[in-house]
């Protein structure tokens, strides 16, 4: 094991070196009424259009305006309500980014254009939490790494329960799904999986290596509709497909810099067609794959642009709260889903993009290769 890990290690102060990232500068923001950005550049169809941020107060409110800047000021980083994401979630017309700075989570209410800080205390205190899962009831399930628990709190942001015992475990990713937790636990590189109520260990899968099912310090999770359970399996630089009960299926990527390789996968999520996006912390942008793992397409980079992702760290996609961002749609641009990235660094603490597709032929002004504020 001490060979295998010294490899990586090897493997990937390469890989870093040939990069030459510029990844954690904090960044000015820039105007959000600028032309759309889409994704891919003319000539391919348009799929993907950066919608919005969120990051502050001032991102709920409607379009920015002279005027808004003169009542309420110039933004400033200090402005932000989140100084750290990780994890990312978005229940009822709420987004939710859990700030590991902040010890606590932030709530963006998209329709009460309204923000709150919840930081726990007393049994509920939040110490480094990370990830973040919502059942169809409304609770949260926390994951804190400085506790080693997860910390359940009920749909008013009151504390519930935690569940585990500190020092079994160390949780990073959880995913809530039929009465279950599926919690990736980095300090052993295994998946866990506990009775949501109790916290009972009711099975668990992987084991440290680098072969077929065996996992290097897993991060993020994500569960597909039929059940099928995704492992963002960082240390391998890949993504591991396993069934419900834990059964190895099949991996996607390796380490490298073509399109399908990872240099340090954390955020996945999987639509409702089985398309995978795949943050990658390293290269700071996305990969999204189709169900077989072909790459169909890449987007973000770190820096100042709009569009821009620094340090991302977690992916959702969501089809429910979609009417809620139609008003940041470029005219034609018809939504099918929004992907929310959570990005420890830069202005866009949550960059917010819509899949869809357009319905007429896009504008001079539309096209993101004819944007001159951008790239």
């Amino acid at each position: 094991m001490k060979a295998y890990i010294a490899a990586v290690a090897a493997s990937m102060t390469a890989l870093l070196a040939a990069m030459a990232l510029s990844s954690c500068a904090v960044v000015p923001s820039a105007p959000l009424s600028a032309a759309p950005i889409f994704y891919p550049p003319p000539p391919g169809a348009a799929r993907l259009q950066f919608l919005t941020r969120l990051s502050s107060q001032r991102d709920l409110l409607a379009e920015r305006t002279g005027f808004r800047d003169f009542v309420l000021g110039a933004e400033s980083a200090g402005d932000h309500l989140v100084e750290k994401p990780y994890g990312v979630a978005i229940f009822g017309g709420s987004v939710f980014v859990v700030d590991t700075r902040n010890a606590g989570y932030a709530v963006f209410d998209l329709a009460g254009e309204r923000t709150r800080m919840v930081r726990p205390g007393g049994a509920g205190v939040l110490k480094k939490p990370i990830n973040i899962a919502i059942d169809a009831d409304g609770t949260r399930f926390v994951t804190d790494t400085g506790r080693s628990l997860v910390v359940v709190f009920d749909r008013e942001d009151r504390f519930v329960r935690t569940l585990g015992e500190p020092g079994a475990f160390r949780p990073v990713g959880i995913a809530v799904a039929a009465g279950q937790l599926y919690i990736s636990d980095i300090e052993h590189h295994q998946v866990l999986i506990l009775d949501k109520m109790t916290g009972s260990v009711l099975s668990k899968f992987g084991r440290p290596g680098s072969q077929a099912g065996e996992l290097y310090q897993p991060t993020n999770i994500a569960l597909a509709a039929d059940g099928s359970v995704l492992v963002s399996d960082t240390g391998n630089f890949r993504i591991q497909k396993f069934t419900a009960a834990g059964r190895f299926v099949r991996s996607y990527g390796e380490i490298g810099t073509a399109p399908g390789k990872f240099a340090r996968p954390k955020g996945v999520a999987i639509d409702h067609a089985g398309r995978m996006y795949v943050v990658d912390a390293a290269f700071e942008n996305l990969q999204v794959l189709d169900p077989e793992g072909v790459p169909l397409l890449y987007f973000g980079a770190p820096g100042n642009a709009r569009d821009s992702i620094n340090l991302p760290a977690a992916v959702t996609v969501d089809y429910a709260n979609v009417e809620l961002f139609r008003k940041y749609a470029a005219p034609g641009f018809e939504l099918e889903y929004v992907v929310l990235v959570a990005c420890q660094f830069g202005a866009n603490k949550v960059a917010v993009f819509g899949f869809g597709s357009v319905a007429r032929t896009r504008s001079r002004a539309t096209t993101a290769g004819e944007q001159t504020d951008s790239r």
